[in-house]
């Protein structure tokens, strides 16, 4: 009868990157990301190696997500664009999400937040904290997300933003936490970095609530002066 795994025993992955004998790597097409089919066989868990097998990967760019949360007015930034992945999807191609952008070369995955949360709302971020690094599809794509939590003032907010240069036309909502997640709720927020980030706070809201005001307290400031600012 089998038996149970422990923590110990899925903390180290049994096969590596050594168990896998790449035999081919071909490029398939090379525009703003590349196609690329690989030749391959790897070890089995039982003994032995498979057959050779080709798998095609799409090679993108790491990315970085940042959900923009204002602890004082339990307020959380949501942006809404047209995204061509989605151009057949039954319901609408314009998607609400939280702000996020692809990490350039020599820029930390924290300096791509914070530019982001700039490009994309018009916002800037006073404290990072960060969730999770996951792949949100490594079964055809060697992408890597990273994702934020960002402390914000959402006080002014809204408009449309994004950079002309890469035809962004990015309207920004400030949504209550409880909206926020009857939309999740509803399915209107359907990819993955929403459903991480709004889950994550979902636990953690409480704590940034009583920390943001713990530091109102200590500072002295009111929401109303704040609000006036």
């Amino acid at each position: 009868m089998p038996t149970s795994p422990t923590i110990s025993s899925l903390s180290v992955p049994l096969l590596k990157r050594d168990d896998v004998e790449l035999l081919k790597r071909e490029t398939l097409h090379q525009g703003f990301f590349r196609l690329e089919a690989l030749e391959l066989r790897h070890r089995l868990f039982e003994g032995g190696w498979s057959q050779p097998m080709r798998r095609e990967v799409h090679n993108r760019f790491d990315a970085v997500g940042v959900l923009l949360y204002d602890p004082e007015r339990d307020s959380l930034v949501l942006i809404e664009q047209f995204r061509a992945g989605a151009i057949d999807d039954a319901v609408s191609p314009w998607k609400l999400e939280i702000v996020a952008g692809l990490a350039e070369k020599d820029e930390s995955l924290e300096d791509v937040a914070r530019r982001e949360a700039w490009e994309e709302a018009g916002c800037k971020v006073t404290e990072l904290t960060k969730l999770h690094t996951y792949y949100p599809s490594p079964g055809a794509c060697n992408e890597q997300v990273t994702l934020f939590c960002g402390l914000v003032d959402t006080h002014g907010l809204g408009g449309i933003h994004g950079l002309d240069e890469e035809h962004e036309d990015i309207r920004v909502h400030v949504v209550p936490f409880p909206a926020a997640w009857e939309l999740l709720l509803r399915g209107r927020l359907d990819n993955a970095m929403c459903l991480i980030g709004l889950h994550w706070l979902n636990n953690q809201r409480a704590s940034l609530r009583a920390a943001s005001q713990r530091a109102l307290s200590e500072s002295g400031t009111t929401r109303s002066e704040t609000d006036k600012e």
